[in-house]
């Protein structure tokens, strides 16, 4: 399976194993994006919510060590948020523009969005630092699924995805990070075979 669903227990797991890290104090600069704040005051009804929290995920910031989640959790290789959930996405390393940079992608890649009903109406892809037009069979497969795809660079789908998630829309962000890195295999503890 090219994804592997991080719910809490895995979470914590990623973060005993030191798969993911928590943050720390670096000189690289971060942009800080768009996130909603816990409400205090109760006398203030939000009517693009569906409930009082806000989505159970959203990105706080993203540097070229990765993306900080408003939990505090750091993810510093590709990801996809799919119906508030995280999961980690194991694709190849994009390529230079102009040199067949999509070299080794394929549709099964994408098949974690034929297994969630109700799909997401739009698919945020983030390519990185720039946009990246995606393979050309990534358009017409997820067309047919009925999923818009819209691309953009890494930063704006990550505020894009917070802003339309808290709109109460059904979103998904598939998101490369700005250094191209992948996720290192490892068992976690309890799960020999894996």
């Amino acid at each position: 399976m090219l994804c592997r669903v991080a719910g809490s227990w895995i979470i914590q797991q990623c973060r005993a194993t030191g798969l993911c890290q928590l943050p720390t104090v670096t000189s690289i600069p971060q942009r800080r994006l768009h996130t909603t704040p816990r409400r205090l005051d109760r006398s203030f009804t939000n009517i693009l919510a569906d409930s009082e929290n806000p989505p159970p995920v959203q990105v706080s910031s993203i540097s070229p060590e990765g993306i900080q989640l408003a939990d505090g959790l750091k993810l510093p290789g590709p990801s996809v948020f799919l119906d508030g959930r995280v999961f980690l996405w194991d694709v190849p390393a994009v390529g230079e523009p102009g040199k067949n940079p999509w070299k080794g992608w394929t549709e099964a890649h994408f098949e974690l969005f034929d297994t969630v009903i109700p799909a997401p109406e739009i698919l945020l892809f983030g390519t990185g630092k720039r946009i990246m037009q995606p393979p050309a069979f990534l358009r017409a497969y997820l067309n047919q699924r009925g999923i818009q795809l819209d691309i953009l660079d890494t930063r704006n789908a990550c505020s894009t995805y917070n802003l339309l998630s808290e709109e109460g829309r059904r979103v998904a962000a598939a998101l490369l990070p700005l250094s191209p890195q992948t996720w290192k295999k490892a068992a976690l503890p309890g799960n020999p075979g894996q």
